[in-house]
């Protein structure tokens, strides 16, 4: 007997799954859309949702609409820099990202174990190229039969993509819904090489410094909230050469092309093997190292490991402790 066609409207729906129910647990809205808002909060943009889920931005748009009338309450609109969530919005996407964090995980812990020995870590450039990379050797020690990815970036890891497993980042503590523990609450201090220091004048006082050939990263605002947490207030414009990443600053600080900021866990090795000299006696915090992973992974084997080891690391690294008792 042939099958009736159904209407356009009735073929939206069973696609969408409007008329689904779920006998045991209630009835629970469309997958499609919930995808679709959830990765509407998350770039707060209709358009890069569909980027995303690799889907037109009017389907995207159809699906949220579709997702408000299935729940009867208002959960986004429309802002000046884009798409915001109202407070029910809000409210629910936190639920949502967390339900689709817990589906991610439990798939990835179904894969097999030969799948699951790769640990993705996203870091800032300085501490992965001064820091991490001599350190890869007693990581793959510690997680044997473990494929590590080591990515150098500013950029921030989407977990939700499962870009990577876990990152560590510099600043103040990151936001929900990640997991964040601090790695240390480094110093940031100005060091130079020794060759700099005997040519040229001394540094006996933040004045001297600041008239000093700077190595700025990639803007000459980092110095100057250094010199305004010491009390000190510039006179000039701090010039100096822009390299825009730390570890290129040291690098040519190392090279004694000026002086440069550098935080403890990035200055240390180069301190104890004399390339580089802390000057001056200063103690700023501007921030710290933290590891961040999603939530439904904090506890996972590898990353609870791989915590342990970065605890232990950042304990046995030698160098930068202290500020120099005086001057130089």
């Amino acid at each position: 007997m042939a099958r009736t066609r159904k209407s356009g409207t009735d073929e939206t729906a069973a696609e969408e799954g409007v008329f689904d129910s779920a006998p045991g647990r209630g009835r629970l809205p469309p997958l499609s859309m919930v995808r679709a808002f959830e990765a509407v909060g998350r770039l707060a943009s209709m358009r890069r949702a569909a980027t995303d889920l690799g889907v037109c931005h009017t389907v995207v748009s159809r699906h949220v609409r579709n997702l408000e009338a299935w729940l009867g309450a208002r959960l986004v609109e429309a802002g000046p820099r884009g798409i915001v969530l109202t407070e029910e919005g809000r409210a629910y996407h936190r639920a949502v990202a967390g339900a689709f964090d817990a589906l991610a995980a439990a798939t990835a812990d179904l894969r097999p174990a030969s799948a699951r020995g790769l640990l993705r870590v996203w870091c800032v450039p300085g501490l992965a190229a001064r820091w991490f990379a001599s350190r890869l050797g007693d990581l793959q020690a510690a997680l044997p039969g473990t494929e590590i990815v080591l990515r150098a970036t500013t950029e921030r890891a989407d977990f939700a993509r499962r870009e990577a497993d876990c990152e560590i980042r510099f600043g103040d503590r990151p936001e929900p819904p990640a997991r964040a523990e601090l790695m240390e609450h480094s110093r940031l201090f100005p060091v130079a090489a020794p060759d700099w220091i005997a040519a040229n004048p001394p540094v006996a006082g933040l004045g001297d410094l600041e008239s000093r050939r700077l190595i700025h990263e990639e803007s000459r605002d980092q110095w100057r909230r250094w010199f305004e947490a010491t009390g000190h207030s510039p006179r000039g414009d701090l010039a100096g050469p822009r390299l825009w990443y730390a570890s290129s600053a040291l690098d040519a600080a190392v090279a004694g092309q000026g002086v440069a900021l550098a935080t403890r866990l990035q200055a240390a090795d180069d301190i104890v093997a004399g390339r580089l000299v802390e000057l001056l006696a200063t103690d700023v915090d501007l921030g710290g190292y933290w590891l961040v992973a999603p939530d439904a992974r904090w506890n996972d084997p590898l990353t609870a490991r791989f915590r342990a080891w970065l605890v232990r690391a950042v304990a046995e690294t030698r160098g930068g402790e202290t500020a120099p008792a005086a001057g130089v």
